[in-house]
């Protein structure tokens, strides 16, 4: 079979909006190169190694392809992700004058060309994420984190959702209910049942995302601990109201613990929601912040009542801590 490539070279700081306009014009898969300079800084704190493929692709540099099957009208598919991408700036996303190329291809030229580079990524003391092609002997205490991706992105290694899973292993203490908002492949919601949540609800729009994550929550043995649910916070909170939907979601509204890995503009849109299906003392971790947005979803924050306790930061990105007190 034959497909037609799309490829944009822009920034890292634009990879999550554009991947994202792609999926939703229908493409059959996505890949992300980013820089392979050996200059950027990365955290070894734990002895991390990182195998990344040397490119010429610039620091700060990304290049991303999307796959349309044989077929598909591409002219309207070009035109409809330019007018997409240009509208980045209005949220102060940098795209970086970004160029597109569209060519065909075998589909054994992409479908599993990425995979060489997905390999074994220790996150934190005592979380790993392991691609499921991959063989991995675990350390004593060592939680496994079984992944394949697919077409929602969200493999744990960039920065966002490695913050997220950090500051999970902090947060978690075991036994709470918890919502991850914007599942994508699940990564997050694994990693929350795994350090001990009694249950996590992983929710998401995007109907690709909702069978990756269903998927790796069963690679994971973790079907009886995660309920996928493709809806939004609202959609949670209409249903909790309208009588006892625990069995349905899974969890008990209100929650303990609450994560999102959404870029700032989205999380400003729900912030309230995020309040009222968290329980009194409950936790907010967010993150897929820029550095220059993090105090416009702070003050968003506070302004429904929410307490910021603590923030991290990693590559420009940030992840904030927040609480309901």
């Amino acid at each position: 079979m034959r497909w037609h490539e799309v490829t944009v070279h822009t920034t890292e700081e634009a990879i999550e909006m554009i991947s994202n306009f792609i999926h939703e014009l229908g493409a059959g898969g996505v890949s992300i190169e980013e820089s392979g300079t050996l200059n950027k800084q990365r955290d070894t704190s734990l002895g991390q190694w990182y195998e990344l493929p040397l490119n010429d692709i610039p620091e700060g540099r990304a290049v991303i392809k999307g796959y349309f099957s044989e077929g598909t009208e591409m002219k309207d598919i070009m035109e409809s992700l330019q007018r997409s991408v240009a509208q980045l700036t209005e949220f102060d996303i940098d795209t970086g004058n970004p160029t597109y190329e569209l060519k065909e291809v075998d589909d054994e030229d992409w479908a599993n060309a990425w995979k060489q580079y997905f390999k074994p990524l220790r996150i934190s003391e005592r979380l790993t994420i392991k691609p499921t092609w991959e063989e991995y002997s675990p350390q004593e205490e060592e939680l496994i984190i079984e992944l394949d991706p697919g077409m929602a992105f969200g493999t744990g290694t960039h920065a966002t959702t490695s913050l997220c899973l950090k500051t999970l292993e902090k947060v978690i203490q075991g036994g709470e209910d918890v919502i991850d908002v914007g599942t994508g492949s699940g990564v997050l919601a694994i990693a929350a049942a795994k350090l001990g949540a009694k249950h996590v609800l992983a929710v998401d729009l995007d109907p690709v995302a909702v069978s990756s994550a269903t998927e790796n929550a069963r690679l994971n043995g973790m079907d009886n601990d995660i309920t996928v649910k493709l809806s939004d916070l609202l959609g949670v909170l209409q249903e909790s109201a309208s009588g006892d939907a625990s069995a349905a979601l899974g969890v008990k509204i209100p929650v303990q613990v609450v994560v999102a890995n959404i870029l700032a503009e989205i999380i400003l849109l729900f912030v309230k929601d995020v309040y009222d299906v968290l329980a009194e003392g409950g936790t907010y971790v967010v993150s897929g912040i820029i550095q220059s947005k993090q105090k416009d979803v702070e003050q968003g924050l506070t302004a429904v009542g929410f307490t910021v306790t603590e923030s991290y930061e990693d590559q420009d990105w940030v992840v904030i801590i927040a609480r309901k007190l």
